[in-house]
This record gives structure tokens, C-alpha cells and sequence, in this order.
């Protein structure tokens, strides 16, 4: 009966010592400033994450080298020279200067002479008996021609000088004329044939001839379609060329058939065009296997430079990692500054969490780093994470930021709460965990005491 008796004597005296706190000391946040620090404890709330997370802060940055690619290089190429051109590129008139006539004004067409103009008029009563030469001339299709001295001759009327003038101020004048001689004015003035004003087009064109400028603007497109368009195949080494008032225009004509502004040139009397294709056909042979050849060296040119770029480019991607690598084995031999939180308390293993680069961490980074609050030991209701002021004027000024996990929801402040370097993440440990170590550390030393005075 003795065991039992000590056993007994003994289980009080263990519950007892470590009630007094003199069996087994635990860590846990004060906030009586027994060691002269000035501790606040504050509840993690959004309130609070919103606060704790406007202290500036900026994570360290990996090297240049993880943000670097190996990049295009910088080939210049292999140099191959190309041979001597067989034509002289002056020559070709794919490559000549555009020079271009000035723009021509526009005004209405005026009567010239050795235009043939038309007399119609109505075939009543008496004004055909009045007008008989009229209608005999106008009959007759003939119609009347201005003469050198610009005027045209109608009978019973005369001579009536109307070169130089615009169809509006002919019919006016012809108005004028058969009142006075007591005609009845009755008539319409037309232009049969347009002689006076034209524009020659020669060279390589189906039909060179001369194109006759009427009412309507005479542009360079309509004039080529006139002369039955231009006939070459080689749009690369022909040109149109423009004389007017002793200056010459030329045209390339691949630009020519590209720019619809330039088919839109207009012309004027007393132009002269001509289509020039002076590129001889064992010439343009020649040329061609010029640049048959040219392009062969181009494309061995082509490949020298890309094996060169490859190699630059495998160069710079070993230095590169070569970089990178001497970067991670400093961090592994700790020769890199960088920041840490610590863990301590009841977590899985206390240690130090590395800060990551180019982000922030967050509670919940640090917390399930590793493994996450063990709940057979650790204290859910208070986590804290402990910083320091920074104030050098309030060292020893502390706040505690607890979080209470016994309510699931708050752990979503974990995600959103922003940690500091030299941050303390600190898990109390739960009350029935300090009692069993209790147990844990002094029952051996019960166990032996009470087998030693059971041998005695």
C-alpha cells in the first residue's frame, strides 16, 4: 500500500509545482511590460491587415540575369562580296529620278484654228429660207472650219471671228451677228472636229499619232489609250517622257501604272509623249543572271549569318546561366543579403522563411510553408505575428498581431496580410499541451525515485 500512497503524493505534487510555473515555462505574448518591452496586442481584423500593411516596403530583386534573354545577336554577316555588276544601274530607267510637268490650269476649251464648228438650226417656215446657206452647210455634215485668220464665213453674214473664244462667247457673238443682218437667231453652236489643240505620242505604243485635246481634259492615261496603249513587257526598264515649252518630264513606267495620281496628269497643247524603252534584250539577259547569282551568294550570305547568330546567341545564353547558377549557390551558401521571417512556437518546424524576390509575402506564405499550424499542439486562437517598431526612438515597442483561428472565416486574413522583414510568427501552445509536458518531463524522475525506495 505504500506505492500507490507515494504515487498519489506524488501526481499532487507534480500538478502543483507546475501550477506554480516552476516544473515547465511556456512562451506566450505579454503584454505587461515585465521585460521593459512595450507590447500592444492587436486582433488581425481587415481593419487592422489594411493598417499593418501600409508600412512601405520593397522586396529585394533577382539579378539582370534572370530577366535577361540570349537576345537576336548581333551577326553582322560573313561580308560575301557581290560581282561586279554586268549593267551599269544609271542605265536602267526602273531607276531613274521622276521629274514631273507642272500642274496644268484648269479653263474652259477655247476655238483655235482649224477646229470645224457646227450650225444647227430649226427646219421652219421662214427661217429655213432666211438661213439656206445655213442649213445646206449644216446638211451637209461640212460644217464650218476657222481659218488662219481665226474667223469662219457664213453666208448673208460674213466673217465672224470666233478663235479664241469659249463655245458660250462664240454663240454670242454668231447671236449678235445674225441680228444685225435681221436672221432670226435660232440656232445651236456645236464643235464637229477638235484640230486646233493636240498632243503627239510616239515611241513604244501600238498607234503613235496625235491626240486631239476636246472639251473634256486630256489626261496622260486616256492619251497612251488612245495611241492604243504602250507596248512593253519590261515595265521595269521603261519610261514616259513629257516635252512641253522645251523642258523634259519623265515618268518610270512601273511607277507610272502604280500611282493613279500620275496617270492623272494632264496635258497640254503642244505636249509631245514618247514611250522610251532603250533596254536592249541580250543586255536585260545579262542582268538577269546577275541577279541570279547574286541571289545565290545572298542566300549562302544568309545562312553564314544565321550560324554566326547561333553562336552568339548559345554564348550568351551559357553566360546567362552561368549567372544564374553562381546566384543560386551564393543563396545556398548564405553569401546573399536577403530578408527573413521567423517562426517560432508551435509550428511543424522553427525556422527562418526566406522572403521571396520581386513579391511580397503574405501570413499564410509563412504559415504553410512548412507544414501549417499543428492543432494537436498549437494554440489556434492565438497566432501572432510579432514586429518590431521602427523607430529607432521606440525600440522596445512591440505590436502583437493576433489572430484567432477558432474561427475558420479569419484565416482569410492570412492571404491579405502583408509580412515584414524580421517579422516573428509566433503559435501558442494549447493548455492541455504544457501538461502533458509536464507530465512528460518528471515522470521518469517519479518512476525512478518511487523503484528506488521500493528496492530499499
Amino acid at each position: 500500500m505504500r506505492i500507490p500512497k507515494f504515487l498519489a503524493l506524488a501526481a499532487v505534487s507534480t500538478l502543483f509545482l507546475s501550477g506554480c510555473g516552476l516544473v515547465y515555462f511556456s512562451p506566450k505574448v505579454n503584454p505587461v511590460a515585465d521585460s521593459g518591452a512595450k507590447v500592444r496586442v492587436i486582433p488581425i481584423t481587415s481593419e487592422s491587415v489594411m493598417i499593418a500593411n501600409r508600412s512601405t516596403y520593397e522586396p529585394k530583386t533577382l539579378p539582370a540575369a534572370f530577366f535577361s534573354s540570349a537576345g537576336l545577336g548581333s551577326s553582322r554577316g560573313s561580308g560575301i562580296t557581290a560581282p561586279s555588276p554586268v549593267v551599269d544601274s544609271s542605265d536602267k530607267p526602273g531607276f531613274m529620278a521622276t521629274r514631273l510637268p507642272p500642274p496644268a490650269p484648269r479653263q474652259p476649251y477655247e476655238i483655235g484654228v482649224g477646229d470645224i464648228v457646227l450650225l444647227a438650226t430649226p427646219s421652219t417656215g421662214s427661217t429655213v429660207e432666211q438661213l439656206t446657206g445655213l442649213l445646206a452647210a449644216s446638211n451637209s455634215r461640212q460644217g464650218y472650219t476657222v481659218q488662219d485668220d481665226g474667223s469662219i464665213a457664213i453666208p448673208k453674214v460674213g466673217r465672224v471671228a470666233i478663235a479664241g473664244m469659249t463655245i458660250e462667247e462664240a454663240e454670242s457673238e454668231l447671236f449678235r451677228r445674225l441680228v444685225d443682218n435681221q436672221i432670226d437667231p435660232t440656232f445651236s453652236l456645236e464643235i464637229a472636229e477638235f484640230k486646233s489643240r493636240n498632243v503627239s505620242i510616239g515611241g513604244a505604243v501600238d498607234q503613235p499619232g496625235v491626240v486631239p485635246i476636246t472639251l473634256q481634259p486630256l489626261y496622260l492615261d486616256a492619251a497612251l489609250a488612245a495611241a492604243g496603249g504602250v507596248n512593253s513587257q519590261d515595265l521595269d526598264y521603261a519610261s514616259v517622257r513629257i516635252y512641253r515649252d522645251g523642258e523634259l518630264y519623265q515618268i518610270p513606267l512601273r511607277e507610272l501604272y502604280s500611282n493613279r495620281g500620275l496617270q492623272q496628269i494632264q496635258l497640254v497643247d503642244g505636249d509631245s509623249v514618247f514611250v522610251d524603252t532603250t533596254y536592249e534584250l541580250n543586255r536585260a539577259q545579262a542582268y538577269f543572271e546577275e541577279r541570279i547569282d547574286l541571289a545565290r551568294l545572298q542566300q549562302s550570305d544568309r545562312q553564314l549569318a544565321l550560324t554566326e547568330l547561333r553562336s552568339e546567341v548559345d554564348l550568351r545564353r551559357n553566360e546567362l546561366n552561368e549567372r544564374r547558377e553562381n546566384f543560386k549557390e551564393l543563396i545556398q551558401l548564405d553569401a546573399i543579403d536577403r530578408d527573413y521571417v521567423y517562426l517560432t512556437g508551435e509550428v511543424k518546424n522553427q525556422a527562418r522563411y526566406p522572403m521571396p524576390y520581386n513579391q511580397k509575402a503574405t501570413l499564410a506564405d509563412a504559415l504553410y510553408s512548412d507544414g501549417g499550424v499543428p492543432t494537436r499542439t498549437g494554440n489556434v486562437k492565438q497566432i501572432y505575428v510579432l514586429r518590431g517598431s521602427p523607430d529607432p526612438r521606440e525600440f522596445g515597442a512591440i505590436t502583437a498581431y493576433q489572430l484567432d483561428g477558432t474561427n475558420a472565416t479569419n484565416f482569410i486574413y492570412t492571404t491579405r496580410f502583408e509580412l515584414r522583414p524580421n517579422d516573428i510568427i509566433f503559435v501558442a501552445e494549447q493548455p492541455v499541451t504544457k501538461w502533458s509536458r509536464v507530465i512528460t518531463q518528471i515522470t521518469p524522475s517519479l518512476i525512478n525515485s518511487t523503484t528506488a525506495n521500493v528496492v530499499n
